[in-house]
């Protein structure tokens, strides 16, 4: 599957230290169908928090409905970072019932945001930002040690229903965090979803695809068309591995699609068309939360 670098078209204990609190009363994000909501018009709250780890500490958004507690959800970015697009995704979970955490995955280089908008991006020409960017998350244990801060995190707030199970999604680079998070904490991630994931399938022995007969989450893959293309059988395994572990995953390529189709602020393609794709973008979104209504149990 694609690499996030490439032009898409070819124990320690957690603590929140807020620094800015704010009730955004308008929680509606562009190229989501806003159906299914369990929140409706009540307001959403985003608090910037940091987050101890064995390696420093990571900035993050929390958000979650202004009243109760609800499922908690770690979402993992792309390799452009938490920025205003990822913001508006977990604020849009939120207004559905669930309480949300969205790290910067690249603590251990800086504070976000590396970009406040990756349609900006020019892959050539930013590729020695990215690359590093991207070693400080997949160094190997990395993601592991990360995954159980986040979500000691998420079961420390009074917001996050600890009686239910956690949920993940993953886009790009993320695909293949949401796989090592559920495999890490088998037995707390309910649900883990990967939109247009890179490298879930390799020949290396740390193939996230190998992590099946860790992973006890229902899982979903939404595949992009170019992806497919790129690399036809990644799906195939992928089947093959969580049948063999016993925990089916539903895979779905999107046909229409190309990598980073449901991040709204990705760059174009080479030849100027749009990479985000709105129609799919929320047929994915429906099919994220149809898992997570029948998992987050």
């Amino acid at each position: 599957m694609a690499d996030d670098t490439k032009d898409p078209k070819s124990n320690d204990e957690p603590r929140d230290l807020p620094r800015r609190d704010f009730v955004a009363m308008s929680v509606a994000a562009a190229g989501f169908a806003a159906a299914g909501s369990a929140v409706g018009a009540a307001s959403v709250v985003e608090t910037d928090v940091e987050i101890k780890t064995p390696d420093g500490t990571c900035d993050a958004a929390f958000i979650h409905p202004a009243g109760g507690s609800h499922p908690g959800v770690l979402i993992w970015t792309d390799a452009f970072g938490l920025r205003p697009s990822m913001r508006e995704m977990g604020k849009h979970l939120a207004a559905q019932g669930y309480s949300v955490l969205v790290p910067n995955p690249f603590y251990r280089v800086g504070k976000a945001p590396f970009w406040t908008d990756a349609s900006t991006v020019n892959f050539q020409a930013d590729r020695a930002k990215i690359m590093p960017l991207m070693a400080s998350v997949n160094a190997p244990g990395n993601a592991e040690k990360d995954a159980v801060a986040y979500i000691a995190f998420l079961d420390a707030q009074k917001q996050v229903n600890k009686s239910k199970k956690i949920g993940t999604q993953g886009y790009c680079m993320g695909g293949a965090l949401v796989m090592r998070t559920a495999a890490t904490l088998p037995d707390r991630v309910g649900a883990g979803g990967s939109f247009h994931g890179g490298g879930l399938v390799t020949d290396k022995p740390d193939s996230p695809h190998l992590l099946a007969p860790k992973i006890k989450a229902k899982m979903y893959f939404g595949i992009a068309m170019s992806d497919d293309k790129q690399q036809p059988d990644a799906k195939d395994k992928l089947k093959e591995a969580f049948i063999a572990a016993g925990n089916p995953a539903e895979i779905e390529v999107y046909g229409d699609a190309y990598h980073g189709w449901c991040v709204s602020d990705m760059p174009k393609q080479a030849d100027g068309a749009p990479t985000y794709n709105k129609p799919d973008a929320e047929k994915a979104w429906a099919k994220l939360t149809a898992l997570y209504k029948g998992s987050l149990a």
